[in-house]
């Protein structure tokens, strides 16, 4: 077919055939019914077996999707990767099926979501356009459709998210009947409304730059960190620097040591401003876009768009070993799997993750996809300290507005209950009196919803203020001369939803305002950055921010911590550079400590953070899971709880005979999860016994016998051997010498863990090591997978390269 193509009805026929034809299949419905699933079923599992990708993402406005659909998905197309867009009460309503053929690939818009009705004789326009019409149009569907898909509104649909969605579509049928749970004889289309797809920040094109560039001083440090790396022969690592110390031109400084470099990056406007600072450090060399409008391979630095590098069908353009250095900027968590897939492709010399948030909160994947190992980090209040950024007077305002009656909706409040009480005139007064008192020169307000946005622009400009709104919708043209006016004092404010988080700079602003709750650390992070870029004229930036008693609120200033884990600190007030206010209403102080009172809150936020990671994967996260993967220190598991699986039973995680083991070997694994380890022995004699498998792993052994798998593992990767094999003895023992390394066992791990354990619980006697412990052999199951876990986490945190910044006095 070459030409457009009117479908009224009988669209199951059409999708069939062209899922027959595709090599890669990515589908969006507003929602999704069971008998609708039921006719896509049979084909789509043809083109599972036949190797086919398959993306679909289904949306839960007003729950009409149904629970039962989703799990047929689940349990018919395993190899498929479904989606769930939370919608948070916001209107979703595309219908979209793309098909991507070997010669020629088909896009299908219209009004039929996955319902038999609509799939079949219902009364149905959908247009098909073959790339013969316009592949220009294919690629840039297929690059917004994967945006969608892999969104912070999306989750995974597995065995956890399912049941969630299941409880919150069974709610929301009994409070407000919106979405019947239709049977499939009376089944009925709801219309929801035009979507709002979010148009991404154009950047402003920058002149040819003429003269030279050198780092800065923070990229400099940050340089020598990475030179560190490199000789101590790690592979990957990931870069903190907080928001306005450079971080894009540090990638570019350091891509000078390497031939090919991939830049990788989920927004356009990165990769526009990406391939502009490569450009004025390396004037010679030559660079190229490979996104949904342009995808050239012939260049030195190519800035690619991960959603574009996400198709299989554009990574294998590309040989594993094109590239020497893969840059991996910030990017949605939802992405990972996207960016494993890429990584599994490349075999690059080096993968550098670079970000501006601090290290466990939302750019958590990209401590992931570098192993954990990170060569600098620069807080913000660090650089505030090395006047690197402006300091800061923070406000924190009471907002007497009562959150607690909104429904929580996956990761948002419902925005239409939200806005029923964030659109008020006496909370829009408060807002503009407080803006009024302390307020600077030039304003960005962070807003929850464009019509919040609109409503406060108006209201404000009722008072005389010179004042803009923007969000998503807005024209591009419109973004950049509104930045441009609040640059040159021609307005005094913007309010703005979600569009300065990252990637656009306006150095004079000096004053934020956030009206909105707090739903992610890292964003709220980003957003202060907005406001510490050093000008001109500018002493200070002032932030006022709006605290009430919603998620978050009594966690949120721990970003104003250098260290996570200070969260829930007894003292509300957190401890800031010198140059910086810390303000907060009597009010607000009084809301902190009276949320605080009511829950421990470190042990609520691991809990959530576990049970958050537990939907993300589908299945039980391991101890190493939880570390490289969620959103907080899981050092903070061992303050907390003493141990991993302490933390589960405090969950109610484990089942009864897992309950069971923990009690009765509570001791042991502690001693495991706490020994002191000032260097990796302990660990690595207990990863030999593991390694003799489920049956022998508690015979005792030998020095002699856990000699060879001991050396080995310390002197097969350079980093292990330079850390626990570099002073003097440990140099001689690189070479191995069965009788020294022996040697070496008894006198130190053996010898010392059996000293330090408590009642018993390691013995070393007559040249033989093992653990007292006599299990069952159904505890024994429980006790062996528990020990991995444990030693497998202890020894990848230990190994983990954690240079991290500190203030030179």
């Amino acid at each position: 077919m070459t030409k457009l193509e009117l479908v009224t009805s009988q669209l199951a026929s059409h999708l069939e055939r062209l899922s027959k034809e595709a090599v890669e299949i990515q589908w969006i419905t507003a929602f999704a019914m069971k008998s609708g699933v039921k006719k896509i079923i049979p084909f789509l599992k043809q083109a599972t077996d036949r190797g086919v990708p398959i993306k679909l993402l289904v949306g839960d406005y007003l729950f009409v999707t149904q629970p039962d659909a989703l799990q047929l998905l689940l349990e018919e197309l395993p190899f498929a990767e479904v989606r769930i867009w939370r919608s948070g009460g916001t209107s979703f309503h595309p219908k979209s099926y793309l098909f991507r053929g070997t010669e020629a690939s088909q896009l299908i818009v219209g009004s039929s979501n996955l319902s038999a009705s609509a799939l079949t004789n219902g009364v149905e326009w959908n247009l098909i356009a073959p790339t013969a019409v316009d592949a220009e149009v294919f690629e840039e569907a297929t690059t917004q459709f994967l945006k969608y898909f892999y969104a912070d509104q999306t989750v995974a649909l597995n065995t956890e998210t399912l049941a969630e969605y299941r409880s919150l579509h069974t709610e929301a049928n009994i409070k407000r009947p919106i979405s019947p749970v239709w049977s499939e004889a009376d089944e009925v289309e709801i219309t929801l409304g035009p979507a709002q797809p979010q148009q991404p920040e154009v950047a402003e094109t920058k002149e040819v730059y003429n003269t030279p560039i050198s780092p800065r001083p923070a990229q400099l440090e940050a340089l020598e960190a990475l030179d560190n790396v490199l000789e101590e022969e790690y592979s990957r690592a990931m870069v903190v620097l907080a928001t306005g110390l450079g971080k894009t031109y540090l990638a570019a400084f350091f891509a000078a040591k390497f031939k090919r470099v991939l830049f990788v990056a989920h927004r356009e406007e990165i990769l526009t401003q990406a391939k502009q600072s490569f450009k004025h450090v390396h004037p010679d060399r030559t660079s190229a876009f490979y996104n949904a409008s342009e995808k050239k391979t012939d260049a030195d630095f190519i800035f690619a768009s991960i959603y574009t590098l996400s198709s299989q069908y554009h990574l294998d353009r590309f040989e594993k070993d094109a590239f020497d250095l893969i840059v991996v900027d910030e990017f949605h968590h939802a992405a990972a799997p996207t960016y494993e897939r890429l990584l599994n492709h490349f075999e690059p010399k080096f993968l550098l993750g670079i970000t501006a948030t601090p290290d466990r909160m939302d750019n958590k994947d990209v401590y992931a996809l570098c192993d954990g190992n990170v060569a600098i980090s620069i807080h913000f209040l660090d650089a505030i300290e090395r006047n690197w950024l402006a300091p800061f007077h923070y406000y924190g305002v009471h907002d007497d507005t009562d959150y607690s009656a909104i429904p929580w909706r996956g990761n948002r409040y419902d925005e239409h209950e939200l806005l029923q009480l964030q659109l008020r005139e006496s909370f829009a007064e408060n807002i503009f009196d407080e803006w009024n008192r302390y307020k600077q020169t030039r304003t960005i307000v962070f807003c929850s919803s464009v019509k919040q946005a609109l409503y406060m622009n108006r209201f404000f400009q009722s008072k005389g203020v010179r004042s803009i709104a923007l969000h998503g919708e807005s024209h591009p043209q419109e973004r950049k001369t509104a930045r441009t006016k609040l640059d040159s004092g021609d307005i005094e404010l913007i309010f703005t939803v979600d569009l300065f988080n990252e990637g656009v700079d306006i150095p004079k602003v000096d004053t934020l305002v956030f009206i909105r709750p707090t739903e992610s650390l890292a964003v709220y992070t980003q957003q202060i950055g907005r406001g510490l870029r050093i000008a001109d004229g500018k002493t200070h930036c002032v932030i006022i921010d709006f605290i009430g008693n919603y998620r978050n609120a009594d966690l949120k200033l721990a970003v104003f911590n250098k260290e996570e884990t200070k969260v829930g600190n007894k003292n509300v007030e957190p401890l800031i550079p010198l140059q910086c206010e810390f303000n907060l209403d009597l009010q607000v102080i009084n809301l902190l400590e009276e949320m605080r009172k009511k829950r421990s809150p470190r042990k609520e936020l691991l809990v959530m953070e576990y049970q958050e990671l537990k939907k993300e994967m589908g299945r039980r996260p391991s101890y190493l899971d939880f570390h490289l993967h969620a959103n907080i220190e899981s050092k903070t598991v061992k303050q907390e709880f003493s141990s991993y699986v302490g933390m589960l039973a405090y969950a109610d995680e484990l089942t009864e005979p897992e309950q069971n083991v923990w009690l009765k070997y509570k001791n042991w694994l502690l001693e495991v999860e706490k020994t002191l380890m000032t260097k990796s022995y302990k660990l690595v004699v207990l990863s030999y016994m593991l390694s003799k498998g489920i049956e022998k792993w508690l015979e005792p052994i030998t020095p002699q016998e856990a000699a060879p798998f001991f050396h080995s593992y310390l002197t097969e990767r350079d980093y292990r051997m330079k850390v626990d094999f570099n002073d003097a003895q440990g140099k001689r023992l690189r070479k191995y010498d069965v009788k020294k390394i022996a040697d070496l066992i008894s006198e130190m791990p053996m010898t010392k863990w059996s000293g330090s354990a408590k009642e018993e619980l390691v013995i070393f006697e007559n040249n033989f090591f093992k653990f007292n412990l006599q299990p069952f052999p159904e505890e024994n199951e429980v006790l062996y997978k528990w020990a991995q876990e444990i030693a497998e986490y202890r020894l990848h945190a230990y190994f983990e390269k954690k240079s991290i910044f500190t203030v030179l006095n």
